[in-house]
């Protein structure tokens, strides 16, 4: 009886044990095993209703390594091509740079920024020149005229910015003198004469819109050639004359030189950047206020965003800002236009230009909509969501072509002309002036096209947008 009651605790024992191991392990196991079939499930659920489509992925992202590179092989080899035609439509271009009175031009360069600020490119056309194997010393022979007048040196001592009030007066001197003395000008009624104009507002000499529109251009620059900085799409007064958007100018040693201690295809760890004036209140100017207000909705809008690195003051070593950046807004300020445009290209951040209508520097000759964005101006409180679209799409196909070293030299200024750089483009409208495609390349109050048959040359993606299209 005894043995009897031992065994049958030992087996209630035994059971409670078995029990409590299952209890313990076999219900764990089992809701392990329940989360992956549940798993599994949803898995496969998802699967089956996201399975992407051709238009959708032509949609999203575009470019992958193998598609970049050959674009980018073609794009280069064309490039070269149309690099080699051009040279062989200036190889019979002669320009004859008139030798004007010191107080019109070398005597402005004893302060040394006027040589080396936004607008010295009618310092950087006029050297270039003098050594261009196009230069002739024989006028009779010349196809073009430049008249090398530096109005843009005068800087103001109260806010150090130029001053060109002066303007009208030297050029209108500069031709008296060009006209008295030798018989060009006269001939042709300066239509064959180039000058540079490379403010706000081009040859209307006027920072403020209003008071360069009331301006207008000088009439006795209507007829000729102007350089000029200034351009828009549609309809202005002061592009009412043949003229060639030039690139504002920017230091290429400069550039080199921050370049050599930041590669341009090194670390960008700031994702969105801008420097410069923007107003926290901005005041009302004659009716107008700076930027339109875009500078200040973009202060307001992402100032606290960690991702937009955004100074309103001055700093002397902002290039090796935007070597690190992604991304480089350029809002108009005053004019739609700014260094910014260049300065970002040459150091390889993609700008983000924010101002309606402008018309890009060298057009024809910068594949701009593969290098750049476009966000309107009503559209700024958006920016945010359209960078980040880009950034996760093809960033690495508009940086392939940003990043082409020939984009870069496109667009700036040398001492000597130097092939494919902004001077030698220049000269290659110029060149084109008399070509007819569907009749005159020039006409009056139209941008002089450069045939350079560059901004097609490499594949824009045509659903999303992101190669220069306007976002809204």
């Amino acid at each position: 009886m005894v043995m009897l009651n031992r065994f049958t605790r030992n087996k209630k024992r035994f059971y409670g044990k078995m029990k409590l191991i299952r209890s313990r392990y076999g219900f764990r196991h089992l809701k392990w095993i329940l989360w992956l079939v549940i798993s599994f499930f949803f898995f496969i659920r998802f699967i089956s209703h996201h399975q992407p489509s051709t238009n959708s992925l032509r949609r999203t992202i575009i470019s992958n390594s193998q598609s970049n590179v050959i674009s980018r092989a073609i794009s280069e080899s064309k490039t070269d091509e149309v690099l080699r035609q051009n040279q062989d439509s200036m190889k019979d271009l002669k320009v004859y740079v008139y030798e004007l009175p010191s107080k019109y031009n070398v005597d402005w360069l004893s302060n040394e920024r006027c040589s080396n600020h936004l607008f010295a490119s009618e310092v950087a056309i006029h050297k270039a020149l003098m050594n261009s194997e196009v230069r002739t010393f024989e006028p009779s022979e010349a196809d073009f005229f430049f008249v090398p007048v530096y109005v843009s040196c005068n800087f103001s001592p109260v806010n150090g910015f130029p001053a060109i009030g002066h303007a009208r007066a030297l050029i209108s001197s500069a031709i008296e003198l060009i006209s008295s003395e030798l018989p060009f000008w006269n001939r042709s009624n300066g239509s064959d004469h180039v000058f540079v104009a490379s403010h706000d507002y081009g040859a209307c000499f006027h920072a403020m819109e209003d008071r360069a529109v009331a301006n207008g251009i000088p009439e006795f620059m209507k007829n000729s050639i102007i350089l000029q900085t200034f351009g828009v799409k549609h309809q202005h007064p002061c592009q009412d004359a043949e003229h060639v958007v030039i690139p504002p100018y920017v230091s290429p040693e400069k550039v080199q030189s921050t370049l050599s201690q930041s590669p341009m295809n090194g670390r960008r760890d700031i994702f969105a950047f801008f420097r410069g004036k923007m107003e926290v209140h901005p005041k009302n100017v004659s009716g107008r206020f700076y930027s339109k207000r875009v500078r200040t909705e973009i202060l307001q809008k992402y100032g606290n965003d960690r991702r937009f690195y955004l100074k309103r003051h001055r700093f002397a070593g902002y290039q090796s800002e935007i070597v690190r950046s992604v991304f480089c807004l350029c809002p108009l300020g005053w004019a739609p236009w700014s260094p910014r445009l260049v300065e970002a290209v040459a150091l390889g951040c993609v700008p983000v230009i924010i101002a309606d209508g402008i018309r890009l520097p060298l057009e024809s000759a910068v594949p701009w909509p593969d290098i750049s964005l476009t966000v309107e101006e009503k559209d700024v409180g958006k920016l945010a969501g359209i960078l980040d679209y880009v950034a996760s799409t093809n960033l690495s196909s508009i940086q392939q072509n940003l990043w082409d070293r020939k984009v870069k030299q496109a667009l700036l200024f040398h001492d000597d002309v130097e092939h494919g750089d902004a001077t030698w483009h220049i000269l290659v409208a110029l060149s084109k002036r008399f070509t007819s495609v569907g009749g005159p390349l020039f006409a009056s109050g139209n941008a002089v096209t450069v045939l350079s048959g560059l901004s097609n040359l490499t594949t824009c993606p045509e659903m999303i947008g992101v190669c220069g299209r306007v976002y809204r």
